[in-house]
């Protein structure tokens, strides 16, 4: 393969997406369920997957020294091999000792903190290597790639964990052979990113400075960003816009694999892996991109309502599902949650408009906008609790509950009038 060919943006976009994806699929969505595999509690399982997104609401402190390392290409390469070394000692763990979740945590914690150096690293390298135009001739390759791994990574590795169990009678076992196939598949990609990635043409126009500083200059902006006009009351809509979503967002895995004497569904994990990694996370991204399209049809004022609407109804589905249980019917699973994760994925391109306003569109190139920090803070609290919520109220009331918060967050909306506030910004 010439060299030109070997380093082609159709060569590494993909390869760097799947290997920024892979960990964070696993960091995001297999943790938990690991978690819950091993014997932790609702409400610790949801609290220790919670405290998980730390590290993306944190990575913004981070964005100026990340900007100023210099050779971008290096430090993919560095935390690659970090994450990779993370997770090989997490398959020598499962596989040599008997596993305890806060040591798992705390593995996945590491991991977490190096996905999110990574994500920002990855963002810079692509926006130092391409131009605007070129940006966005590639910028369905990148979204492609992106999804796909989440797919293959959430959705069909815990299918094979499902079967791994049955093989080997051992959740351990089962774990740790999952824990190897992620390993080594990113060791692929780590290998492929050293030979297809090549130093920024363009040279770096920062100059160097301490990690305290650039903390410091991050919260200044905080700062700023506070004292923005009408910031609190945006924040604040922001907040119960996505609260329906964030009390969801871990309890409907909770709901699949809890038993049928418990409120549950009784899932195995072949069936959470089917339902929810891979047609949920096709219908999210589907979702997404029809929410994009009618974004750049229509008139930001005229699609508001058609947003905020369906993101704070999803929770709907499994009010029906709890209602009216699905036992043994994988048909009607898998068309509630492509409904749920649907509406998800569609009313979720409305946060964009909050971010812009709040942080003056510094985070305007965001693809999953989960992991903008501002979004994934006002999100953080309830995903902590909503565990500890479903263990006290049951999943009828837990998710009749949650449906109740839509009209909350509609009536915060109006009454703080911030849909006149960001059409106006």
């Amino acid at each position: 393969m010439s060299e030109k060919r070997r380093h082609s943006p159709w060569f590494w976009i993909p390869s760097l997406c799947a290997a920024e994806e892979i960990p964070s699929a696993m960091v995001t969505y297999v943790a938990l369920l690991m978690f819950i595999q091993f014997g932790q509690s609702n409400a610790m399982s949801s609290l220790l997957g919670g405290l998980l997104f730390l590290p993306w609401v944190m990575k913004s402190y981070l964005r100026s020294k990340v900007r100023n390392a210099g050779c971008f290409k290096k430090h993919i390469h560095i935390v690659e091999a970090c994450i990779f070394v993370c997770l090989y000692g997490t398959t020598l763990y499962l596989d040599k000792f008997s596993p305890n979740t806060l040591v798992l945590f705390a593995i996945m914690f590491v991991v977490c903190f190096f996905c999110a150096w990574h994500e920002l690293l990855a963002k810079m390298y692509y926006n130092r290597m391409l131009f605007p135009r070129q940006q966005l001739l590639y910028n369905k390759t990148k979204i492609f790639a992106s999804q796909s791994t989440v797919v293959l990574t959430y959705g069909v590795l815990i299918i094979v964990v499902g079967f791994a169990e049955v093989f080997f009678r051992s959740y351990r076992k089962a774990w740790a052979m999952e824990s190897y196939l992620v390993a080594g598949v990113f060791l692929f990609f780590l290998i492929l990113n050293f030979l297809v990635l090549q130093n920024p043409r363009i040279h770096n126009p920062y100059r160097h400075e301490s990690l305290i500083h650039a903390v410091k200059n991050e919260i200044h902006i905080v700062e700023r960003i506070r004292q923005k006009q009408y910031s609190f009351r945006v924040i604040a809509s922001l907040f119960f816009l996505l609260l329906p979503q964030a009390l969801m967002f871990q309890t409907r895995v909770f709901f699949l694999m809890s038993s049928v004497k418990t409120g549950g569904l009784g899932c195995s994990i072949q069936d959470v892996g089917f339902a929810q990694g891979t047609i949920g996370v096709i219908a999210f991204s589907i979702g997404v991109t029809l929410g994009r399209m009618f974004i750049d049809r229509y008139d930001y004022g005229r699609m508001f309502w058609y947003m905020a609407i369906p993101l704070t109804l999803s929770p709907m589905c499994y009010v029906f599902m709890s209602q009216y249980p699905v036992y043994d019917d994988m048909q009607a699973l898998c068309c509630m949650t492509f409904l749920a994760q649907l509406c998800f994925g569609f009313g979720l391109n409305i946060c964009m408009y909050f971010v812009h306003y709040i942080s003056n569109e510094r985070y305007r190139n965001t693809i999953n906008y989960l992991y903008v920090p501002l979004v994934a803070g006002a999100m953080l609290v309830p995903m902590c609790v909503s565990g500890f919520l479903t263990d006290i109220l049951g999943f009828k009331t837990f998710f009749l509950i949650d449906l109740a918060c839509a009209p909350v967050a509609w009536l915060v909306i109006c009454v703080a009038k911030v849909k006149e506030k960001l059409h106006t910004s």
